[in-house]
């Protein structure tokens, strides 16, 4: 199995306040590539995360509300090496 990190990239919002918004997934579920993982609040403005790659969540490492800073590691994703579905949900 092949892990992949969700990290917080830099978002353009200079120094506005970055915060973890509502996980849009729960750990253990399957995930698409692109599909939006986590919300990213700061200011007014909400951001999307998306997965880096298909494969199922199984890792959280920040919790609504956390503060969060530009390159910081919020997820993990695990990917199943042979493309089998890993499970049903």
């Amino acid at each position: 199995m092949t892990r992949y990190n969700l990290i917080l990239p830099d978002l353009g919002l200079g120094d506005q306040p970055i915060v973890a918004g509502l996980w849009l997934v729960a750990r253990g579920r399957r995930v698409a590539a692109g599909e939006p993982v986590l919300e990213i609040l700061a200011g007014s403005a909400v951001v999307d995360l998306p997965a880096p790659a298909d494969g199922r969540l199984v890792e959280t490492l920040v919790d609504e509300d956390t503060p969060l800073q530009t390159g910081q590691r919020l997820a993990v994703i695990e990917s199943d090496p042979g493309g089998e579905p890993i499970g049903r949900e």
